[in-house]
């Protein structure tokens, strides 16, 4: 067997993030997980081509890094110390598939234990389970990529030196958990649906990860977020297939074409909807939810309710107060009214430091100028927005968009 660049690429996408979560729990140790998995990943590129691809390349790979840690941890002065945090080399010869799932969820609460700040629970999780760059990382959360790397080394070690248990909590202590946990699988699933880097809008392999950890919270834990969260990534995952045409090139909401969005999933999104709606009180993922409803049920960009959703971010904005559910506010309210009025709101925000980085807000306020016929003003607006995106579909469509306003110029 070939193993080839791409076979590579593939096994590491679809294995990487659960082999690692598993080989924290067997080895007790983020850093040395990570290094036992890249081990076990060159060892496959090693054997494979002469022995054959293995019936069960995720155990393979499991065995084989706990092997490779193994062999790290006796030849490091601290072996002794590191002993209790080992599991008995047997417990590796049956890797039940539904413990190693569970490993994901493990992993997840440990990474958003109440210890570490609200700031490192997030950069930890999203870089260490979910297998994001740094860059990526500080992109979802608005930070440089530097101070993020100092954030998820000082939480690594936090971890190890205060024995952070690697377990889902106890039921009675669950919901405190929850906020938090919550926060993090929908930054995972806004990387995957968004991607900040890259030739690709989606990354399915993210939204697929973060979907199927929010089903497993709705079964640990039945409660109207979590269903609020599900609804919301099912809802906005449905228009996956229409955000990008056939040459790649990015498509906004109000150009996509609605037989490309998933009906079941639709359907599906609106069924979470409807149970986390007959809990109280309704919270932000209930809310947001509420929003992507809309737009799934709308037939044309035409037919949108505008008048809901305004009233949706109202909604969100008093209890939930943000620059960027302001600026999504801004934006509803130009839709329903009219562009100048939501320039007038964007222009409030404009000097706000969690904006003044994010091309998102140029780009909105590019599309508005351009509405409102101030083509010159819109051109610089969009190469604000360029000049800051990371994102190569992003960058192409913000392009075509510069060039379509040098000829009304």
């Amino acid at each position: 067997m070939s193993i080839t660049p791409s076979l590579l690429d593939t096994l590491y996408r679809h294995h990487a993030r659960r082999v690692q979560a598993t080989l924290i729990r067997l080895l007790g140790d983020f850093e040395l997980a990570e290094e036992a998995m890249q081990e076990a990943f060159v060892a496959a590129v090693q054997q494979w081509p002469v022995s054959g691809k293995p019936d069960n390349p995720q155990a393979w790979l499991i065995r084989t890094g706990y092997h490779c840690g193994i062999d790290q941890i006796r030849q490091r002065s601290t072996a002794r110390r590191r002993a209790h945090l080992l599991l008995p080399i047997e417990e590796t010869l049956e890797l039940d598939e539904a413990v190693i799932e569970d490993d994901s969820l493990r992993l997840l609460f440990t990474c958003c234990h109440p210890s570490l700040s609200i700031e490192a629970r997030i950069a930890l999780t999203l870089r260490e389970m979910c297998g994001l760059t740094t860059e990526q990382v500080a992109s979802a959360l608005l930070m440089k990529p530097s101070t993020l790397a100092q954030r998820i080394v000082r939480a690594k070690r936090k971890i190890r030196d205060a024995y952070i248990p690697y377990a889902v909590p106890a039921p009675d202590v669950l919901p405190e958990r929850l906020p938090d946990v919550l926060q993090v699988i929908y930054l995972v699933f806004n990387e995957g649906y968004s991607s900040s880097m890259g030739t690709a809008v989606v990354d399915i392999s993210l939204t697929r990860e973060a979907v199927r950890l929010g089903e497993e919270l709705t079964r640990l834990l039945p409660e109207g977020e979590v269903f609020g969260l599900m609804a919301l990534m099912m809802l906005n995952n449905a228009r996956r297939d229409a955000r990008q045409n056939s040459l790649g090139e990015l498509v906004t909401l109000e150009d996509q074409d609605r037989r490309l969005w998933h009906q079941t999933e639709i359907r599906a999104g609106i069924e979470w909807l409807e149970q986390a709606l007959v809990l109280t009180p309704l919270g932000y993922y209930t809310l947001q939810a509420s929003i992507a409803a809309v737009h799934a049920q709308a037939s044309s960009a035409e037919q949108t309710d505008w008048a809901r959703i305004v009233r949706l971010y109202d909604a969100l904005c008093r209890r939930y107060p943000s620059p960027i559910l302001t600026l999504n506010r801004a934006v509803a309210i130009a839709m329903h009214d009219s562009p100048a009025t939501g320039l007038n709101l964007l222009a409030e925000l404009a000097n706000h430091p969690r904006l003044s980085h994010y091309h998102l807000f140029y780009a909105a306020q590019a599309d508005l100028l351009r509405r409102q016929g101030e083509y010159e003003a819109a051109r610089c607006a969009y190469q604000k927005a360029l000049a800051l995106t990371t994102q190569d579909a992003e960058k192409r469509f913000l392009l075509s968009r510069l060039t379509e306003l040098e000829t009304s110029l």
